[in-house]
């Protein structure tokens, strides 16, 4: 219901409470995370819908993936198991994953800020199995808005270490409110100092926000690939990907807006 308010609000040019950010803020955020060409193509690791994500086909010397969320699917995590790729699993919300594998380690654990019996931080978290490695690694990360938190108080060193990200951003229909919106491009520029976008997906188990031109999924899966590795290509300029499959099957389908990709319109504004 506060969803729906919410998008109601905004398609009438108001946000709830609050003056909303400028147009252009939200559109220079936006383009800041157009994905690029990476010189590799794009393969689709785990099932066709919700678990599986598209990555560089540059996974040849990663060791280890860090997966916080788990929920009722480890499809991922089994695919990389099947490529040698041993996961460590934290999610506080199940006993146990739903996949038990020699591959997996898990922790009954949030992954957040703090360190309590309840969360761990992502820095924690490594120091506990991986002390001192330094070797490449993998982060895939859909934990439900907790995301931001992970993001802020992590380390850029040890974010710089893993060579893809996988991120599930949640919430981004609030990018029109003040608050919200520093805490989301104060992640992304984060992110963005050490790694480019080279896929976005948009989760079609959530709504749509539609203002001025400007459409925003409340739920986005976004594939970033590290600086270090190799330098961005070109822009992307079709979409869908080809390997692209909506998350939900009982949901309408939904493409990746134009705005988040096309190169006429970021030239525009």
């Amino acid at each position: 219901m506060k969803r729906w308010l919410r998008r109601a609000a905004m398609s009438r040019g108001y946000t709830l409470s609050t003056p909303k950010v400028a147009d252009a803020e939200v559109l220079q955020l936006i383009r800041s995370l157009r994905p690029r060409h990476c010189g590799s193509p794009l393969i689709r690791i785990g099932e066709a819908a919700d678990g599986g994500y598209l990555v560089p086909d540059d996974l040849s010397g990663i060791e280890y993936c860090f997966s916080p969320g788990v929920s009722d699917t480890a499809v991922f995590e089994n695919a990389l198991a099947e490529r040698s790729i041993h996961s460590f699993l934290a999610d506080y919300s199940v006993a146990r994953p739903p996949l038990e594998r020699p591959e997996f380690t898990f922790d009954r654990k949030y992954i957040g800020a703090v360190n309590d019996e309840v969360y761990m931080t992502l820095e924690a978290w490594k120091e506990r199995y991986l002390p001192g490695y330094g070797g490449e690694m993998l982060l895939q990360m859909d934990i439900e808005g907790a995301e931001y938190e992970v993001i802020l108080s992590t380390p850029l060193s040890l974010l710089a270490s893993f060579r893809i990200l996988i991120i599930e951003l949640h919430w981004l229909e609030r990018l029109f409110d003040p608050f919200a919106f520093g805490i989301v491009k104060a992640c992304c520029q984060k992110l963005l100092s050490r790694f480019y976008v080279v896929h976005a997906h948009p989760n079609n188990c959530s709504g749509l926000l539609r203002h001025n031109g400007i459409e925003i999924p409340d739920v986005m899966e976004l594939t970033f690939y590290s600086l270090a590795r190799r330098a961005p290509g070109a822009f992307c300029s079709t979409y869908p990907h080809p390997l692209d499959v909506d998350n939900c099957r009982a949901s309408a389908p939904m493409i990746l807006p134009e705005c988040w990709w096309s190169e006429r319109l970021a030239a525009s504004g």
